[in-house]
């Protein structure tokens, strides 16, 4: 069973994903999950591989979502991100990193894509 939390972040995951298809995202995976840490959408976009971390919030209480991809959260995404790249043997595929930031203000949501929100970095 899952938390209130849980929810929350799945089902924005699931809002995410269906707007990247709207933009014409191709959605590869979904949860992709390592030792290395998880991956909240791998998606292909024209040429580039892209790994998106989606992040949601029920107010603007803590601030805006987009703020919250730290520099410790880029590079255990960059890790996973290397990983993926390794195992499918993709390491010559062009790849970015965007974020999906998702503002819920009276029940209504607004959803903002940043496209190369950061660079790789490994520490």
């Amino acid at each position: 069973m899952r938390t209130s939390s849980q929810q929350f972040g799945k089902s924005s995951e699931i809002q995410a994903a269906a707007y990247l298809r709207d933009q014409g995202y191709q959605i590869l995976e979904l949860n992709y999950r390592t030792r290395m840490g998880e991956i909240d959408i791998i998606a292909r976009h024209h040429e580039s591989l892209v790994f998106i971390e989606v992040k949601a919030r029920k107010s603007a209480e803590f601030g805006n979502p987009k703020y919250a991809v730290t520099r410790q959260k880029q590079i255990r995404l960059a890790r996973a991100a290397l990983y993926y790249l390794k195992s499918t043997r993709q390491m010559n595929q062009k790849a970015r990193f965007d974020v999906v930031a998702i503002n819920y203000d009276s029940g209504l949501s607004h959803i903002e894509l940043i496209k190369n929100a950061f660079d790789a970095s490994y520490r």
